[in-house]
């Protein structure tokens, strides 16, 4: 803007008192000072309002106005609240040095000449920016020559001064600057899960975006990258999101409609890498339909070689291979839970080490109804050693950092469940290996929650039966043995279950147990035998103790 813009803005009680030749000069921002020498905080541009309290003798104007003009302020605007009329000694200093000079009427405010010039030059270098933007979005539309979305990141933050990034619905970082600064790579991985988190609860309850958030002393405000077109429930865990540090409430509608060009030239971004999948995909898909209509292995063996280039590029030996299993159930079953199932994987699966511009081009994930089934390469150790255990994925890890958002993305109404197999070296292990991640599935879908998994090392346990215990089996079975003892706590506060849990996990160790629970053995002997007159069982038996085992495991 304009210094005659300011002048012509009569709610600001601008007068002008010299350098009208000069008015034409770039307001770039606004600085309020008294201090004698403000040099190391003027970068040009500025519109200086002062109260002259710098000001002790006559000499003291031509010292101050000649350090304004050499740092490139755009004008000086002197109030006349405390110390009356503008000095005829700066009034010639200004006009020496060529200087625009104002007087500020005692009605108006230094805070409200300063709100007014910010969200001018604001809006008007928002508005140069979304042409910058604009045409970068035409570069994208065409190819990758426009660089992808850091460079729009990097021109809101140089034109903006708006720290921003992009990220996924599990708060991984794709592009921009990290979350809350300089933080480490798990604070940095922190931060952005409960962005997330909290932007897919925003979007499942329908609030209207950007979504602001307050963490620590920051406030975020976060803007959806829609695909569009879609069911939104599918939608929300798929898309990307624009991460702002400021809060957005107070912006001027040309800045919100700036980062909304930003957030649409980004999903162009996402759909090219996207659509770079494809490949993997489809590969995943032949592997699929191979391994479950029981081809010859060496049929799977020759299309996994095709796969192992492009899922490994640059890999001397045949790796082992992983599979990993997810379904997505939402309420009532009105929406196909693959699709949504096969992009949460994708995303799951994502190695943030790898090479590339996309750290999820390892990865190769098919889906058919609501189960997505992903094929992870995993290097064999040496050659010579195929029969060498891979070291591979975990079900635990694998939901460390992406539980909480995911669980609010999924709110009430779905559920995603993951089961893990074992590594296997050869086409032959890949159906057994098929299997064994469903199972594991299934073991997890027996578990409380909208995010849970389970791992092959499992499946060797008594908790793969479980799962295939029927309903009214259960309950029969756990309230003839435990309904006795919640009825005796709730009346005596006796706590027999925590009692018997201790002593099954001590393996009936009397002292371990005892000491576990801070009790002296006498008093653990009597719990036990209240808990044995109460349900007519015998907790030394083996027979008994396995039947309390698994009660405790199926509540």
């Amino acid at each position: 803007m304009r210094l005659r813009a300011l002048l012509d803005t009569d709610s600001l009680g601008l007068r002008l008192l010299g350098g009208e030749d000069e008015l034409d000069r770039t307001v770039r921002g606004v600085m309020t000072t008294d201090l004698r020498d403000p040099s190391r905080y003027l970068s040009g541009g500025e519109l200086v309002l002062s109260g002259l309290a710098w000001r002790r003798e006559p000499a003291d104007s031509e010292s101050f106005v000649r350090i304004l003009a050499q740092a490139g302020v755009a004008g000086l605007a002197a109030g006349t609240a405390e110390l009356g009329p503008v000095p005829d000694d700066l009034i010639a200093a200004c006009a020496h040095h060529r200087l625009p000079l104002f007087s500020v009427t005692e009605s108006v405010s230094f805070a409200s000449i300063t709100e007014y010039v910010v969200r001018q030059v604001s809006g008007e270098r928002a508005g140069d920016l979304a042409a910058v933007v604009d045409r970068h979005r035409r570069l994208m539309t065409s190819g990758p020559a426009g660089g992808g979305p850091e460079v729009v990141l990097d021109l809101l933050g140089s034109d903006l001064d708006l720290n921003a990034w992009v990220l996924s619905p599990t708060g991984r970082r794709i592009a921009g600057a990290a979350p809350g600064g300089d933080a480490t790579p798990a604070g940095d991985t922190a931060v952005g899960a409960r962005l997330a988190g909290e932007h897919l609860a925003a979007a499942r309850s329908g609030r209207r975006s950007p979504h602001r958030v307050l963490l620590g002393n920051s406030t975020y405000s976060l803007f959806p990258i829609r695909s569009g077109g879609r069911d939104l429930r599918e939608t929300v865990l798929s898309d990307w999101l624009l991460a702002v540090e400021a809060d957005a409430g107070d912006w001027p509608a040309e800045r919100l409609d700036l980062l909304q060009g930003v957030t649409q030239l980004i999903a162009v971004e996402r759909d090219r890498r996207d659509a770079a999948r494809t490949v993997r995909r489809r590969l995943a898909q032949e592997v699929l339909e191979l391994v479950q209509t029981g081809a010859p292995p060496a049929e799977i063996a020759a299309r996994l070689r095709v796969a192992a280039p492009v899922l490994l590029p640059g890999l001397g030996t045949a790796p082992h291979w992983q599979v990993v299993v997810a379904r997505v159930e939402w309420e009532g079953g009105d929406l196909p839970g693959g699709p949504v199932a096969q992009t949460l994987l994708e995303e799951i699966l994502v190695d943030p080490g790898s090479a590339g511009p996309d750290p999820a081009d390892r990865i190769a994930v098919a889906h058919t109804g609501d189960e997505a089934v992903a094929l992870v390469p995993l290097p064999a150790l040496h050659e010579d050693d195929a029969d060498t255990k891979a070291e591979g994925l975990h079900a635990e890890s694998l939901l460390r950092s992406v539980q909480e958002p995911l669980a609010r993305g999924l709110s009430d109404d779905g559920r995603l469940t993951i089961g893990v197999s074992a590594a296997v070296h050869s086409a032959e292990g890949l159906r057994g290996a098929l299997e064994e991640a469903r199972h594991a599935r299934r073991v997890a879908a027996a578990r409380p929650g909208p995010v849970c998994a389970a791992g092959h090392e499992e499946l060797a346990s008594h908790v793969l039966l479980l799962p295939f215990v029927p309903d009214d089996v259960r309950r029969a079975f756990t309230a003839r043995l435990l309904d006795p003892l919640r009825d005796y706590d709730r009346r005596h506060r006796a706590e027999l279950i925590p009692t018997l849990e201790a002593f099954l996990d001590s393996d009936g160790s009397w002292t371990r147990c005892a000491g576990r629970l801070h009790l002296h053995v006498n008093t653990l002997r009597y719990r036990v035998g209240r808990i044995e007159q109460l349900t007519g069982r015998d907790l030394s038996r083996l027979e008994d103790k396995l039947d309390f085992f698994l009660a405790l495991r199926m509540t």
